[in-house]
């Protein structure tokens, strides 16, 4: 069965905290995952410590734990890789160039068919 590596909501309405979970793919979101292994704060507040004034998101994880679940063959699925690259664990996610479909734009005066 697949693992993945995923957030798990909790908190309250607008105002969202999010575990940093292992779960197999087809369980449902909030239910008992296979370990916990961090935390997301997504909502930004001053860091206590820094007189800067800038602000921060709390992310927490037991790095550990990240790797061996990563290691095993665990899925992280898009959200939790961007938590844990900007951590470190993980290398950042390119996507590649994006091929868009060109239109040509008829000059003036032209009729459109």
């Amino acid at each position: 069965m697949v693992v993945k590596i995923r957030l798990a909501r909790f908190g309250k309405r607008n105002s969202p905290f999010y575990n940093i979970v292992v779960a197999h793919a087809r369980t449902a979101r909030n239910s008992k995952p296979l370990e916990v292994i961090g935390t997301y704060d997504p909502i930004p507040k001053p860091d206590p410590y820094d007189d800067s004034g800038k602000l921060h998101k709390d992310i927490r994880i037991d790095s550990a734990r990240a790797k061996y679940w990563i290691g095993v063959g665990a899925q992280p699925t898009d959200t939790a890789w961007r938590l844990l690259s900007m951590l470190g664990i993980l290398p950042k996610k390119s996507y590649g160039p994006v091929e868009r479909e060109i239109k040509e734009i008829p000059a003036e005066g032209a009729r459109l068919r």
